[in-house]
């Protein structure tokens, strides 16, 4: 009898561990466990064998977007696949409320819930065709509560190694793609360089993802780093008459909304590429829940009751709660140590040669932002002490890590944030007629006293070798970083600055508009009045390579010649040094010479030298085009 009760609890607590596996049935707060699945009811629902498994008809099952991982560590690494009898998202609308203890389908009572669990093995090896030995491996049951999606934890990996990963249905030939990935080197190790592909703000109706398939094919650095904005929530086009119309047609609001427009986002075969081959590691911008969000609401919607009204009966609260869960259920990242259902901001010990600091600058618990009829009052109280773009645990968090990374001897700290950290002065753009704002206040110009609270803590502690990385703008703008009015500065050597800003463009948001021409006289404007903006350009769509060991970090900027068709082509803009100790721009700036925008002290030589990504040879491609942006007929 004794023993008949241990196989019956080796085989629960067998059959129990195919649910926990899969992170995504858990909360997305380490302390919040009222936020993850209700696993027990959705286990008493399903229709399975005495040994958890069940039947399920294999052949309508697909995994339907690919493979991804992210968040690499130096002996782990998160796996991300979803499978599915359909397409479409799951159409609950169900995350947490007040009167249910945990997140179920009970709360919708004629939605169709799955009625049985998918069962999914996945394998890691170090053989690019799946043919090795596994070096990691498991079990994990999915159902229609987290939109058929997995997410897993690969352990007991080595560090700083590249991996090949698939997931197959349990019993079956069905197989996903397989995915590569790479862990992150050990917190001591003292000589491994590394390398970042940086991107932010991919607009699916505005245009193709053309620099994700870039930047995957030409295969030339370690791991993607997104700073936001990695879906939108407005809508734009009608579907079935343009092919990049928005899914759902609408701002998007509830649950189903949310993993509906992301999971549009991740049909597109460029960032499909990408996250096959590359970890990601990232964060979130304001449109991943709204346009302008802060700690009470954002520009179209707020916690107030004509909001509530007018979108139907969802508070800006449950908004956030619907997006947070669809982006965990979708994003290659970790649980956190939350203490709420927002934090994702974290950091990345990567050896000695550096540390990553990955902020969130817009939903955690920032101060009131411009919200499109506001800014003349975010002006007036831009200096206000109590404002605060992070939340003050976050920043001091952020300055307690700088401070560690100093004293544990890192070389450099790179620092991932969502919007412009260095000074905007756009005194010479403004017409006669409009308010004297002479910076735009939705960036850290808004929050002067935060950005100088993080100067003085730099100056002060003397904490030396930073990159600051952002991007929101859709533009290029390359600065060194110096306390303006405290400390001296001199922009012909970048003496006294503390660090650089890298801030890139857009993968396929919309920009300045205009010509290349047009776009090179409004960024000679921009640099003639901002001493310390070394180089500014706003025309081409793009990402940023960062090269990165302990003499140097290179700085690689790349512009598609248009996103209104797919096309591999790629246009080299400009190159910049950072010598480790300088904290500034080696000089000359970029060599002298970008292929476009404005620099301080260099010359413009524009061209049509265009790299095609498939095949590697170079052409002038770039002239074929003269269209940005995918257009739309009139509404």
């Amino acid at each position: 009898m004794l023993s008949q009760f241990f196989i019956w609890l080796a085989l629960a607590l067998s059959v129990s561990s195919l649910w926990d596996g899969n992170l995504n049935y858990r909360s997305p707060s380490l302390n919040h466990d009222s936020l993850g699945i209700d696993v027990p009811k959705v286990q008493k629902r399903m229709l399975r064998k005495r040994d958890g498994s069940t039947p399920h008809a294999v052949g309508q099952l697909n995994f339907t977007h690919g493979v991804a991982s992210g968040d690499p560590c130096a002996d782990s690494v998160i796996l991300w696949t979803r499978v599915s009898p359909q397409y479409e998202a799951d159409r609950s609308n169900a995350t947490v409320e007040g009167n249910v203890p945990l997140f179920n389908h009970d709360t919708e009572r004629y939605i169709q819930m799955s009625s049985s669990p998918i069962c999914v093995n996945w394998k890691v090896t170090t053989s690019p065709n799946m043919a090795g030995a596994s070096v990691a491996g498991g079990q994990v049951y999915t159902t229609s509560d987290i939109d058929y999606t997995i997410k897993i934890e690969a352990k007991g990996l080595k560090a700083y190694t590249t991996y090949y990963y698939q997931f197959t249905v349990c019993n079956s030939q069905i197989a996903s793609s397989i995915g590569r990935t790479k862990t992150s080197p050990t917190e001591d190790d003292a000589t491994t360089a590394l390398s970042f592909a940086v991107f932010s703000c991919s607009n699916y109706p505005n245009g193709y993802f053309n620099v994700y398939g870039n930047a995957a094919r030409k295969d030339n650095f370690d791991y993607a780093l997104h700073l936001g904005d990695y879906i939108y929530e407005t809508s734009r086009g009608v579907l079935g008459r343009d092919p990049r119309a928005s899914a759902p047609g609408r701002e998007i609001v509830t649950l189903y909304d949310y993993r509906t427009r992301i999971a549009q986002y991740r049909s597109d075969l460029d960032l499909r590429l990408i996250h096959q081959n590359h970890a990601f590691i990232t964060v979130w911008d304001d449109h991943e829940i709204a346009n302008n969000n802060y700690r009470d609401g954002s520009s179209a919607m707020n916690n107030t009751e004509n909001s509530f009204n007018k979108y139907g009966g969802v508070s800006f609260d449950q908004r956030k709660m619907n997006a947070v869960r669809a982006y965990f259920e979708w994003m290659p990242l970790r649980q956190a140590d939350l203490d709420d259902n927002l934090r994702i901001w974290r950091s990345f010990r990567m050896g000695k040669l550096m540390d990553l600091i990955m902020l969130d600058t817009r939903s955690y618990d920032r101060s009131i932002t411009s919200l499109g009829w506001n800014d003349e009052y975010v002006y007036e109280i831009s200096n206000d002490a109590g404002r605060s773009l992070m939340g003050s645990r976050q920043e001091n968090w952020f300055y307690n890590n700088l401070l560690a990374s100093k004293r544990r001897g890192a070389t450099w700290r790179i620092i991932g944030n969502q919007i412009i950290f260095s000074r905007i002065n756009e005194t010479s753009t403004l017409d006669e007629d409009d308010p004297y704002i002479p910076f735009p206040v939705d960036s850290w110009d808004g929050y002067t006293a935060n950005r100088n609270r993080t100067y003085q803590h730099l100056y002060d502690n003397m904490i030396g070798n930073n990159i600051m990385l952002a991007g929101d703008s859709h533009q290029n703008w390359v600065s060194d970083m110096i306390w303006l009015g405290e400390e001296n500065y001199d922009p012909a050597t970048g003496a006294g600055s503390i660090g650089v800003e890298f801030a890139g463009t857009a993968v396929s948001s919309s920009g300045p508009g205009g010509n290349l021409t047009t776009n090179i006289r409004g960024s000679r404007q921009i640099v003639g009045d901002n001493q310390e903006l070394q180089w500014q350009e706003g025309y081409y769509r793009g990402y940023l390579e960062l090269h990165i060991d302990a003499q140097k970090v290179e700085a690689q900027f790349f512009g598609s010649p248009s996103v209104a068709t797919r096309n591999p082509y790629e246009v080299p803009l400009a190159n910049f040094t950072v010598f480790a100790g300088d904290n500034h721009l080696a000089r000359p700036v970029a060599g002298g010479r970008v292929a476009s925008g404005a620099l301080q002290r260099g010359e413009i030589v524009m061209t049509n030298l265009t790299l095609n990504t498939e095949t590697g040879q170079w052409g002038y491609q770039a002239s074929q085009f003269n269209q940005m942006f995918i257009s739309y007929p009139p509404s």
